[in-house]
Formats: structure tokens, sequence, C-alpha cells
């Protein structure tokens, strides 16, 4: 099954390189090039993308409102973005994830990192590296001033998973992986994934990555300063 990929970058010279090393693998081609948000969302309707890599900062429309836009329509919610950064650890992880971004990845990461990213976000996985989940605890850290309250709706909301469902969560907060997950909490992987799939429907997250954002503003994961 081919992943059909959407690029949207304001800069040509990026999209050609991506364009290039994209359509040289044979489980994925580049539908579509938007240079702005509003296009992307266009594009990402019109060609049935599966993937969009998006730049966070164009002009017009950036690519946080776009990742809104896409995630707020019925009609495009199987497509899945992965958010490029000049800077992994950038302030606008935490919204993005909110917005509803799979993950994150440097337009600096080696090729291979690039066309893993569109793997892992097609099949509905996170995609977090380890420099933006760093940044990603930093940001909740500053926000909360190192309290230890928890978003009270959110925290609610916790209260309809089941006592693995809410392990399993804590797991996934963490950056493992269902195999990683299975082996700590020894259960089957295929055990795991319906947790998983159970936590996502009743806190109504789109993706894992959404679920990893819930986790820290409920209170039910705590950052620690190392």
């Amino acid at each position: 099954m081919t992943i059909r990929v959407l690029l949207a970058d304001d800069q040509a010279l990026l999209r050609s390189a991506f364009r290039v090393l994209v359509d040289s693998e044979p489980d994925m081609e580049v539908v579509g090039e938007a240079s702005d948000g509003a296009e992307a969302v266009r594009l990402a309707k019109e060609q049935s993308a599966d993937v969009v890599l998006m730049d966070i900062r164009m002009p017009g429309t950036d690519g946080l409102a776009a990742t809104r836009l896409i995630s707020a329509d019925p009609a495009l919610a199987r497509v899945r973005v992965v958010m490029l950064t000049t800077f992994e650890v950038d302030e606008y992880v935490v919204q993005s994830l909110r917005a509803g971004a799979s993950g994150f990845l440097g337009k600096g990461a080696e090729p291979e990192e690039l066309l893993n990213a569109i793997r892992v976000a097609a099949g509905g996985e996170a995609l977090l590296s380890p420099a933006a989940t760093k940044g990603l605890i930093a940001t909740f850290l500053a926000q909360s001033d190192g309290t230890q309250g928890g978003d009270p709706v959110h925290a609610e909301r916790l209260e309809a998973l089941t006592g693995r469902e809410r392990e399993v969560l804590v797991q996934v907060a963490g950056g493992h992986s269902n195999d990683e997950i299975a082996e700590r909490l020894e259960v089957s992987p295929l055990t795991v994934k319906t947790h998983v799939n159970r936590a996502m429907a009743k806190l109504g997250a789109r993706d894992r990555a959404q679920l990893v954002v819930i986790a820290y503003e409920s209170g039910l994961v705590r950052p620690r300063v190392t």
C-alpha cells in the first residue's frame, strides 16, 4: 500500500529535495506540494493525502493553524501531520500536539529518519524525537512552574480509564513503543495496542501524541527535573 505524502513548506528548494527522497521509495509517493498552510489543507483533501510534512513557519496560514484545520475536519480524520522544525526544541511543540500533529522532525534529520517518520505517522504512531520530547517536557515544566497540579478537565476524564489503561498511558507518555510496554508490563503487544486504542477513544485523543499531552496536563505524569 503506497503512502500518499503532501509536502508543505514555503521553500521550494526544500520541497524539491523532499520530493526526490520520498519518490525514491517504493512504498510512498508525493501527491502534492503547498507553499502555505491554506493550500496544504486544500490539497490534503483533494489529493487524499495520508501524511503531511508540515513546516511550522509559513506566510499566511502557518503550519500550526493548518494542522488545527486538518484535525477539525472529519473528512481529513485519517490524515497525519508531521511537523518540520528548524529547531527541534520549539516553543510551538505543545501547541502543535494539541492541534493534532502526530510528531516532530528537525529539518536537519537524516534521510532515513524522515522516511521512517512518514511510515511511523502513516501507521498511526506518535513521532517524538528525543530532542523534541525533552523540549515538550521542558515546556510543561515552564508552564506549570514545577507545581504538582493538573488540568481538572483532563483529570476528570481519566476516571473513565481502567487501572491497566492508566498504566499503559503512563508508559506511552514515557515515549515507549507497544513492544517495549508489553515487555515492561509482561503482556502481549496486541493487548497493549487494545489498551492504547481504548484510552484514545475514552479521552478523545486523535493519536498517541495527544495521549502524551493529556497524560502531562492531567497530572497523571509529572516531568522530573534531572
